[in-house]
């Protein structure tokens, strides 16, 4: 069977944990072992009524904390984004002159209001919003979501699940262990493979969430475009050094985080210049450490994620965490799409009962597939 799999067209969807506003869509051709073809991607933006309802959701999340019933907001939400997200599934596709029924699979990610990873004493917890079953009757495909929870209820840590695609596309870059995939969201992951049996992955601390919190509480916009504030100030070597000695970052691999386990406080009583080349030093230092983590020290991080449009971050990251960091351009990739093709490939993976959750990656016991499928 897994040899003569033909591969299909799986559409795959994600949105961050930093509400951009946007949906990315991309198109893979895959057997969910190798990549045969990139298609078409893009940003598809949520109208500003549904990025006020999804802020109002997250904190709404965060007021619950998995204790008790879940808020009542999840219900609305839930239909307002599978929508959103089931028409943007349909434009690409129709844009690419292809029709649903071209179309194998779509990975559904979802939007991610709480994650929790699990301690000692209990297993861990996720939730994403998505009907995939919804979605599957307005496409009239297969639909693969929920790509976290069974790896939680088996007692992993349901992130990064990103590594079995990284591996892919590492298969035709480097198989030498020297370079590993650098993924910078709202948290930032890292995937390192040594060309053989051993493929690790885990989130290696905060990547763009405080500092856009910052930038937003100041009044300072988005986001600090082009890293301009940061790189306009100096770093609080002092503030620094404290806040590397979070436990978190010497703990060992596997290990997942939510996007608010490291918040914007790390700079408060800072001006904003300051604050900012803080903030970013931090994120550069806490992927240092991870590297140190690992069975080789890689010599090249590969890099995706908005984080790889701020210079003052890559700048940090040779500085910092001791690593040449190129962005995934200068290596053929997408940089904006990886995450959603990623999502592409899980749901070609789940639909064939592959696995993408491992021991070495988010911790579950053994090898194992994960998702719903519906349709």
């Amino acid at each position: 069977m897994v040899q003569d799999f033909k591969p299909v067209w799986a559409v795959g969807l994600m949105t961050g944990t930093v509400l951009d506003g946007n949906i990315d869509v991309a198109l893979l051709k895959t057997d969910g072992v190798t990549v045969e073809t990139f298609g078409a991607y893009t940003l598809a933006p949520y109208p500003q009524a549904t990025r006020d309802l999804l802020e109002e959701t997250l904190a709404a999340a965060r007021a619950w904390n998995f204790e008790g019933s879940e808020p009542t907001i999840f219900a609305e939400a839930e239909k307002v984004l599978t929508r959103a997200q089931s028409d943007a599934v349909k434009a690409l596709v129709e844009a690419e002159g292809l029709s649903m029924a071209d179309i194998g699979i779509v990975g559904f990610h979802g939007q991610s209001v709480l994650h929790r990873a699990p301690t000692k004493d209990r297993l861990g917890d996720t939730r994403q919003l998505g009907d995939g079953a919804l979605m599957s009757r307005i496409l009239g495909c297969k639909v693969a979501y929920d790509f976290r929870t069974a790896d939680v209820r088996a007692g992993g840590q349901g992130a990064p699940l990103s590594a079995g695609y990284h591996q892919a596309l590492l298969k035709s870059l480097d198989t030498s262990g020297k370079t590993a995939v650098l993924n910078l969201g709202g948290v930032a992951n890292v995937t390192w493979w040594d060309g053989g049996d051993r493929l690790i992955a885990f989130d290696t601390g905060p990547a763009n969430a405080p500092l856009n919190d910052f930038m937003k509480e100041n009044g300072l916009g988005e986001m600090d475009r082009d890293g301009a504030l940061a790189l306009s100030g100096t770093v609080d070597e002092a503030r620094l050094s404290k806040l590397l000695g979070h436990p978190y970052l010497a703990a060992p691999y596997p290990k997942s985080l939510d996007r608010f386990d490291f918040s914007s406080a790390m700079a408060e009583g800072l001006d904003p210049a300051t604050g900012a080349a803080t903030l970013t030093a931090f994120t550069a230092a806490a992927v240092g450490k991870a590297l140190d983590l690992l069975p080789a020290r890689p010599d090249r991080l590969v890099v995706c994620g908005g984080g790889r449009r701020n210079p003052a971050i890559m700048a940090m990251l040779q500085t910092r965490a001791g690593v040449e960091a190129v962005p995934a351009e200068s290596v053929g990739w997408r940089g904006d799409a990886i995450e959603a093709e990623c999502f592409a490939f899980l749901a070609v993976r789940a639909m064939r009962g592959l696995p993408f959750s491992f021991p070495t990656t988010t911790g579950v016991p053994e090898p194992m597939s994960g998702g719903r499928v519906a349709g």
